[in-house]
């Protein structure tokens, strides 16, 4: 097998979200954010898991994204639109039973007009400046738009991984000045949002990286395994240098191990002389740089030639990569590249 494994614990994904569904205060409905394809991992056995835990509402970013998980997950469940309702997406989102998430005058418009009566949320932007209204344009819409009955008002906060952060508690106080009395359920939450306490968890919470096992839930239970074949081996005299731009140079006679995996597959080159692969629970430093394809490392402690080695694993979580890397446990998932093999644990009942 010529390209890496990539294990993802659908146990350990429906832990994750029960255990989140605990944090979000009594009474409140805990949804599950499935964007980017289930944040790399594979949107369609992901969800399904996440249903079978209980959840029942999905939040994905572009209506593309909608229709794909409702050809996994079939009628019923509800699947929110982030990105809102754009040009092009009217059939779509009638066709599926999709909600978009109403961004700007444009969106209410379209929706109000393309589909009438058909359900929507309203997202509103309380200082992250990325998607909703601001407070103006919702004070000038909010009558007639409250009239058309919103299933949600959501907003997002820009520093909920940063407890401290004053912003967390101005973006609360604006949220609630923006949507108090409205008798529409609202969402402020994500993962961060929930480990923020239960005055930032309104009606609904949407755990999103919490449940792929990222920080800043630290309670997570891991969820990925990423092995890399190993090619081939060398001896590389003192001296001798290893891979492209003569990127690591040896000081003693070393062995090496070519494994299958590089930028092309999302492990970046700022990982190059810095990463560790694991043998079991021994780390064998990455050496030179990484390439497209291939990755080199130093085994001449092992005593014997593995078959794969571990980049990610129960020595080295996503996050202590993405910190090696410079990055955060996000980009890793996301990039993931699709040679890899995806095998699912799911352990019956």
């Amino acid at each position: 097998m010529g390209t890496g494994v990539l294990t993802v614990d659908l146990n350990a994904i429906a832990a994750n979200w029960r255990a989140l569904d605990r944090a979000s205060a009594s009474g409140v409905q805990t949804a599950a954010v499935v964007k980017a394809d289930a944040y790399g991992l594979g949107v369609a056995r992901v969800a399904r898991a996440l249903a079978a835990a209980g959840a029942r509402r999905f939040f994905v970013a572009t209506a593309e994204e909608g229709a794909t998980l409702r050809q996994s997950l079939g009628p019923g469940p509800q699947i929110n639109i982030l990105s809102g309702h754009l040009a092009g997406d009217t059939d779509m989102i009638g066709d599926l039973d999709l909600t978009p998430m109403l961004n700007s005058i444009d969106q209410i418009t379209r929706h109000l007009e393309g589909l009438p009566g058909a359900g929507f949320g309203i997202q509103l932007d309380t200082g992250m400046n990325r998607l909703g209204m601001k407070e103006l344009e919702w004070e000038a819409v909010a009558p007639f738009v409250l009239d058309a009955g919103p299933e949600l008002i959501m907003s997002h906060l820009a520093c909920a991984d940063e407890p401290d952060n004053p912003m967390n508690h101005g973006q609360l106080i604006l949220f609630q000045a923006m949507t108090e009395g409205t008798g529409v359920p609202r969402s402020l939450a994500a993962t961060g949002g929930i480990l923020l306490g239960p005055k930032y968890h309104f009606d609904l919470t949407r755990p999103g990286v919490g449940l792929y096992g990222g920080a800043p839930f630290t309670g997570a239970a891991p969820v990925v395994r990423l092995s890399l074949p190993v090619i081939q081996t060398h001896e590389v005299n003192a001296g001798e240098t290893v891979g492209y731009a003569q990127g690591w140079m040896a000081d003693l006679p070393t062995i090496t191990a070519t494994v299958s995996g590089g930028y092309a597959d999302g492990l970046g080159r700022a990982l190059s002389n810095k990463a560790t692969l694991w043998d079991g629970d021994t780390p064998c430093p990455l050496i030179g740089r990484v390439s497209m394809d291939l990755i080199t490392v130093d085994i001449t402690h092992l005593p014997q030639v593995p078959d794969y080695l571990d980049i990610i694993g129960p020595y080295q979580g996503v996050d202590q990569l993405a910190e090696v890397a410079g990055t955060i446990g996000y980009e890793i998932l996301t990039s993931l590249g699709p040679r890899y093999r995806r095998q699912y644990r799911k352990e019956e009942a």
